[in-house]
């Protein structure tokens, strides 16, 4: 049996990783984990619940991001221990935030992606404002919250380049996931 991969989708808010890490887990088979969903339930919350704090209130404190963040990391080992491989979704801004993912990789030997989304900042807005009309959204994210995202995002310059996949999300999901299983294809 192969050996099951861990997939850490990651960027700043509205650049498309979550409609593109879901896409991806689907059409792999993979079990898949969104730290806003894990983040909601955390805090008792149905995922469609908007939460109208600020960056670092509320369940968006740091403190409720780690807690997050190590449900996430918990899901993902219990999946990689029994054969499935596993998609994580989540900003992974900072680099110790990041390192996490890695160690846990690393422990269980298994092969770990870190995508990194990208889009530009018109299309950004443009979803945040599609995002804020829609009911079924999950996302909290708001213009103020990126800018605070993106002057906090540490660029992550400690992955090896076998390990970080930049993708252009302002494509077409199709043609994203197209990008990505190239990208996979050309991996040792």
């Amino acid at each position: 049996m192969p050996q099951p991969e861990l997939f850490a989708f990651f960027g700043l808010i509205a650049t498309g990783k979550s409609t593109v890490a879901e896409a991806w887990a689907k059409r792999k088979g993979l079990d898949y984990y969104n730290s806003d969903v894990v983040r909601k339930e955390l805090a008792g919350l149905l995922p469609q619940t908007r939460q109208r704090e600020t960056a670092d209130q509320g369940i968006y404190t740091s403190e409720f991001t780690a807690k997050t963040y190590a449900t996430l990391l918990a899901r993902a080992e219990q999946d990689l221990n029994m054969g499935r491989g596993v998609v994580l979704d989540a900003s992974y801004q900072q680099k110790t935030d990041r390192d996490q993912v890695r160690r846990l990789a690393q422990r269980l030997g298994v092969r770990l992606y870190f995508i990194l989304c990208l889009c530009p900042e018109e299309e950004m807005k443009r979803r945040m404002a599609q995002r804020a009309l829609d009911p079924q959204a999950v996302s909290d994210g708001r213009w103020e919250i990126y800018l605070k995202q993106k002057a906090r995002f540490e660029a992550p310059a400690e992955l090896a380049p076998d390990q970080l996949i930049t993708l252009a999300t302002d494509l077409p999901v199709e043609a994203v996931l197209k990008q990505l299983s190239a990208h996979l294809e050309t991996q040792p």
